[in-house]
C-alpha cells in the first residue's frame, strides 16, 4: 500500500506513482489552490499573484487576521465571482489529477482546499472516496477520515465537533488515514510557514482507541515526520508536490 498527500497538481507525479500495481491511498488536497513557496496557483490565477504573495508573506509572519483581511479586501463585492471562477479552474485541475488515478484500485480522502462533491464527480471508476468509513486493505482495517482544520472557511475544512463524530463512527481500527495531523506539537507544526494546524480530536481518538499508525500530511515542512503517541507510530507521508514521492506502509 502506497500513501501520498497534498497533491496539489501534480498529475504528472501522481501518474507515474499510480503507475505501479499497489493500492494507493490519497490523503487530501489534490488542488493547488496556492504554493506558498512561488505564490502560484488557482487563487493566484483569479486575484493576482501579487495579493497572493501578501497573504503568504503575513501568514509566514503569523499575523493571520491581517492576512485575513488581505483576502476579503482583494474579494469585496465580487465574492461569488471569485467563488466561481475559483471553482472552473479547480474542476479543470480535477480533470487532470483524477485522470492519473484511472485503472488504479485507489482510496481517496478530501483536505482542506478540496471540494468534496467536485472532486467525488471527477475521481475515476477504479478510486473511492471515503469519508468516516473503514475498508480492509491488505489484512488491516484501515479508516478513513477526511477534512481540515477550520481557519479560513473553505469547504473542505470540518468543526472540531465533525471531526470527532467521524472518528467515533470509524471506531478502532489498525491503521487512521486523515488530512490533518494530531495536535502534537512537532507533528503540527510548519517551520516555513509557521503555523500550526493539529487536530485535539484526532490526538484524543489514537489515544483511546491506539491504532498501529496513523498516516496524514497538511504540514508540508513538518518539525517532525514521524512520532510516536502512546502506542501509534504517526507519520506524515510528505507534501507530494514537492517530492514526488510515496511512502509505502510496511
Amino acid at each position: 500500500m502506497l500513501l501520498v498527500s497534498d497533491i496539489h497538481g501534480a498529475s504528472d507525479a501522481l501518474a507515474r506513482v499510480a503507475a505501479s500495481t499497489e493500492i494507493l491511498v490519497v490523503l487530501g488536497d489534490l488542488v493547488n489552490l496556492i504554493d506558498y513557496r512561488t505564490s502560484e496557483g488557482i487563487v493566484a490565477d483569479v486575484i493576482g499573484a501579487d495579493t497572493v504573495g501578501e497573504i503568504s508573506r503575513l501568514r509566514a509572519e503569523r499575523r493571520h487576521e491581517e492576512a485575513n483581511g488581505v483576502w476579503r479586501s482583494a474579494v469585496r463585492d465580487r465574492e461569488v465571482e471569485v467563488h466561481d471562477a475559483i471553482g472552473e479552474l479547480m474542476s479543470a485541475e480535477y480533470v487532470e489529477v483524477c485522470a492519473a488515478l484511472e485503472g488504479t484500485s485507489s482510496y481517496v480522502i478530501y483536505g482542506n482546499a478540496d471540494r468534496p462533491p467536485m472532486l467525488a464527480a471527477h475521481l475515476p471508476p477504479t478510486a473511492e472516496l471515503l469519508d468516516a468509513e473503514t475498508r480492509e486493505i491488505e489484512g488491516h482495517i484501515v479508516g478513513f477520515v477526511g477534512g481540515g482544520i477550520p481557519r479560513i472557511g473553505t469547504s473542505g475544512e470540518v468543526s472540531g465537533s465533525e471531526m470527532r463524530e467521524k472518528l467515533n463512527k470509524i471506531g478502532a481500527v489498525d491503521i487512521l488515514c486523515t488530512h490533518v495531523p494530531p495536535d502534537v506539537l512537532p507533528l503540527a507544526s510548519d517551520v516555513i510557514g509557521r503555523t500550526r494546524k493539529g487536530s485535539p480530536e484526532i490526538l484524543e481518538y489514537l489515544l483511546e482507541y491506539e491504532p498501529q499508525f496513523h498516516y496524514f500530511g497538511d504540514i508540508h515542512q513538518p518539525k517532525a515526520t514521524t512520532w510516536r503517541v502512546g502506542n501509534t507510530t504517526c507519520i506524515n507521508v510528505g507534501y507530494f508536490r514537492a517530492t514526488g514521492r510515496a511512502v509505502r506502509h510496511g
